[in-house]
């Protein structure tokens, strides 16, 4: 199969789809691999590299996706990427519909195949192709809420751990998956006050055993997250319907009632936020302040540690390249119940049904969508 691996352009996005090992890996399977020019050279990874491991260097988008079926990227394409795709091309990508309308009308419009890395399973319920970035997010997410509560930030003040004599800042985190986890696992390590919220009982019973008496746990509700978020210094959201959109656990309300010089990072700002006062922002603009609390929610927050994110989200992507490539997407898609549920559009049909209902498009079911 022809595999494209065409330079990100979302703004702020250095992350590319495929890394020279990756490449080198699909050609040893006997696919050819079109790279375009300088894709990773943010982050290393020159034309050279991928030369070396066999790819053909393209000159642009144009090029890329005109000599490819399969197109391996990271963000969800913007309008001009868009206008390249047609019925010969399955997208394999991060896709976050559920928020995005017009970008689900168009995929449907172009007639592709497009499987989102956000809804591909694995065993339990696990969310595999997702769980890498989400693990960055969550790190990341205290790092970047501790720069907030600096004044020059317009932040608190405060230090997240304190020092000897003075208490640490309040950590509240909502969600117990992989975001929440790998955010209070940050956070407690730099000695904050921190408590999860989760509506799992069984989730929280596993965080309680895991971090023990360091980690404080609350069963989720209106109240509760009312609660713990006004006293909260930081809060992160952490919250996920898979292929849905976000469930807004803050309401405006809440955001007024928090102290002054508090911060909120949203990381579930790309499935449209939990945060009734969130909009997306960029690395290079990331914060704006409503009723005197910080709002960082950046929309690609592994982008800002693109190389670590490129080899993690790779090493979880490339066995589905491969099977796609060497299967055909008919094939892979019927022999993978996990890749199939990945499956969001396909040849005009929406085949995911929360994507559906969020979109208010009609939804075909995903075994369905080849016959």
């Amino acid at each position: 199969m022809k595999i494209g691996v065409p330079a990100e352009i979302k703004a702020d996005e250095y992350r590319v789809g495929m890394t020279p090992a990756s490449v080198r890996e699909a050609v040893h399977h006997g696919h050819q691999v079109f790279v375009q020019s300088n894709a990773g050279y943010t982050i290393g990874l020159v034309n050279e590299d991928y030369a070396r491991a066999g790819a053909t260097i393209t000159a642009d988008a144009v090029e890329t996706f005109a000599s490819a079926e399969l197109i391996v990227k990271v963000k969800e394409p913007l309008p001009q990427e868009v206008a390249l795709l047609n019925e010969n091309h399955i997208l394999f990508t991060y896709l976050h519909l559920a928020p995005a309308p017009e970008l689900t009308r168009s995929l449907l419009d172009s007639g592709c195949v497009a499987i989102a890395y956000e809804t591909v399973t694995g065993a339990h319920g696990s969310l595999p192709l997702l769980a890498p970035m989400s693990e960055v997010a969550g790190r990341m997410s205290v790092q970047a809420g501790a720069h907030c509560l600096e004044i020059e930030q317009g932040g608190r003040g405060m230090l997240l751990g304190g020092v000897p004599g003075t208490l640490p800042a309040k950590v509240v985190v909502l969600g117990g998956g992989v975001v929440g986890t790998n955010a209070a696992r940050v956070a407690l390590g730099m000695e904050a006050d921190v408590t999860i919220l989760d509506v799992s009982l069984p989730r929280l019973a596993e965080l309680d055993i895991h971090f023990a008496p360091a980690l404080n746990t609350l069963f989720s509700t209106v109240d509760a997250v009312h609660q713990m978020v006004s006293t909260a210094d930081l809060v992160v959201g952490a919250v996920l319907v898979p292929g849905s959109s976000a469930p807004r656990l803050i309401s405006e309300a809440m955001v007024r009632d928090m102290k002054k010089g508090s911060v909120i990072v949203d990381v579930a700002i790309d499935q449209g936020g939990c945060v009734e006062t969130a909009r997306a922002t960029t690395h290079s603009d990331p914060t704006y302040v409503v009723h005197d609390v910080v709002h960082y929610c950046v929309a690609n927050m592994p982008g800002a540690v693109a190389r670590t994110s490129t080899f993690a989200l790779n090493n979880a992507t490339l066995p589905f390249t491969l099977a796609i490539a060497n299967k055909g997407v008919k094939a892979a898609l019927t022999d993978d119940e996990h890749l199939l549920n990945g499956l969001n559009v396909a040849r005009g049909k929406l085949t995911y049904q929360a994507v559906a209902a969020a979109t208010q498009l009609p939804y075909t079911p995903a075994v369905q969508a080849f016959t």
